[in-house]
């Protein structure tokens, strides 16, 4: 009974594969795979707009959805109504082209960078040798489409939010493929699928998690940092200053356009915290022994909604950087730390077992932390200027 709750859509899926002519099963196969992701990560998204909606509301002590549907449920589905019946306006001057491209530039990528992330046993769409390798070349296209949307649209504050978002994006970047570096070097692979299997078993009742070790629990921090970043979330949205760039790189996008940017979004948000979880939370294991006969697939969602609990608290709670501090700290703070963490995670796998490794390792992350910290809060501050008014 574990065993066929666990693997139910596998089974599913082979048994609709069954049905296909011999030489269309594999056509048929990448379809079912790509129909079920596509399924899977849209249902999500419409839940996560709901409960972000909803805990924004209970964060600012107001209301959030509560007209459509029960307590709001339905609030997703009137949204999605609302962007497909809503007039599409192209600035005359606009390249129609590249202005109707730039937002399925933005979601194709993200969609191929879902299939190589193992959502259960046996459940990775796309099972490569170079898996992490694919998502992170898949990933680099979605400056591209950034950049396509600005310029394409002939609007000052749209060139200007895409040049922002890109900056952003290259520089947060390579922290984030640092930080995963140090678990491709203890795995010994670049396949998701053997990382998750790398991170099986238990230390007593301890789950055989990288996040719990010295250098794991720095590059997770690391990564996600990194991660929200990539987002474009709170407290990084700089792309999207209302105060400044009315709405950044999609200023000039209305309708079902505007949906798919803020669809790309939440998919990008959720394949990089799919890859978090692949590298340092043990995948789709379970967090406790026993606990096995939990289906494999629930136990990665069920990772996947506390990340995205905690992105929807961050930006509850955080207000948003200034672009020097933005762009400080991830050259003169993120980048020189991920470049300890994978010293410190070569270290660990070289030095003897037992207390010496742990002491060292840990030692080495948080100076590292406090000496790096100080040297990014105690630069000079450029001194006030004082207006005096003429009487």
């Amino acid at each position: 009974m574990v065993e066929t709750m666990d693997q139910i859509f596998v089974t599913l899926k082979h048994w609709l594969v069954g049905f296909a002519p011999g030489q269309c099963q594999p056509l048929f196969s990448a379809v079912l795979s790509v129909a079920a992701i596509i399924l899977a990560f849209a249902t999500l998204f419409a839940v996560t707009t709901l409960l972000e909606r909803k805990g924004l509301g209970r964060i600012q002590n107001r209301y959030g959805p509560n007209r459509v549907g029960p307590c709001g449920i339905l609030q997703p589905l009137a949204d999605g109504v609302k962007a497909l019946t809503k007039e599409d306006v192209i600035p005359d001057t606009a390249d129609k082209v590249v202005h109707f491209i730039a937002p399925l530039v933005l979601v194709m990528p993200v969609l191929l960078a879902l299939a190589v992330v193992p959502v259960g046993r046996n459940m990775a769409a796309l099972d490569t040798d170079a898996g992490v390798l694919f998502f992170f070349a898949v990933g680099a296209a979605t400056e591209l489409s950034v950049f396509m949307a600005g310029w394409s649209s002939r609007n000052k504050y749209s060139l200007l939010g895409a040049l922002r978002a890109i900056a952003q994006m290259i520089s947060y970047e390579v922290p984030l493929i640092l930080s995963a570096v140090t678990v491709i070097m203890a795995a010994g692979s670049l396949s998701a699928v053997r990382i998750v299997e790398a991170q099986s078993g238990y230390w007593g009742v301890i789950p055989n998690w990288y996040v719990l070790t010295p250098w794991g629990l720095a590059g997770f921090i690391l990564f996600m940092v990194a991660a929200t970043a990539e987002s474009n979330r709170s407290p990084f949205d700089l792309p999207e200053g209302e105060s400044e760039l009315i709405a950044g790189y999609y200023t000039e996008y209305s309708g079902f356009k505007f949906a798919l940017f803020f669809l790309g979004e939440y998919l990008g948000l959720f394949a990089v915290s799919g890859l978090g979880i692949t590298l340092f939370l043990g995948g789709w294991h379970a967090p406790l022994p026993g606990l096995d006969w939990v289906p494999s697939w629930l136990w990665f969602f069920a990772k996947l909604l506390v990340i995205i609990a905690a992105f929807i608290w961050v930006r509850g709670t955080l207000p948003r950087l200034r672009m020097d501090q933005l762009m400080g700290l991830a050259w003169k703070f993120m980048l020189p730390m991920a470049l300890v963490n994978i010293f410190v995670a070569g270290l660990w796998r070289f030095l003897p077992g037992g207390v010496g490794r742990w002491s060292v390792c840990s030692i080495l992350v948080v100076g590292a932390y406090l000496l790096l910290g100080r040297l990014l809060a105690g630069r000079k501050q450029p001194g006030k200027r004082v207006y005096r008014y003429a009487e």
